[in-house]
């Protein structure tokens, strides 16, 4: 990772992008520097991953409650106000949601 100079981060300025889950859509604004990715990312109602991730992250939920479906059958459930951190191939999960969510997502070369 680089060194990261001090910087304020208007999310109204960053682009929305738009992805299909198995169920529902996900819509991000990302902010790339090399070595770290912050997103803040959005999931409908009735939100699936269509993919099992292994990759770390840290997950703080903004608003609504993430359901965090582990392949090994455990659920987590991330509700407003709480996260969850997890290293590089520590975990196969995926996302899901019964109403919308609204998360910033941290992840990098930190974690693994």
């Amino acid at each position: 990772m680089s060194n990261i100079p001090y910087t304020n981060i208007d999310w109204n300025n960053i682009p929305l992008k738009e992805y299909k889950g198995e169920k529902g859509s996900a819509s991000s604004k990302t902010i790339q520097y090399p070595g770290l990715r912050i997103r803040l990312v959005e999931y409908s109602d009735g939100y699936l991953a269509d993919h099992w991730c292994k990759k770390g992250h840290i997950v703080h939920c903004l608003q609504g409650e993430l359901i965090s479906e582990h392949q090994n059958g455990e659920v987590f459930v991330l509700k407003e106000g709480m996260s969850y951190v997890v290293s590089d191939g520590l975990s196969s999960h995926r996302s899901r949601t019964n109403k919308k969510v609204k998360l910033l997502i941290v992840d990098g070369d930190f974690l693994i």
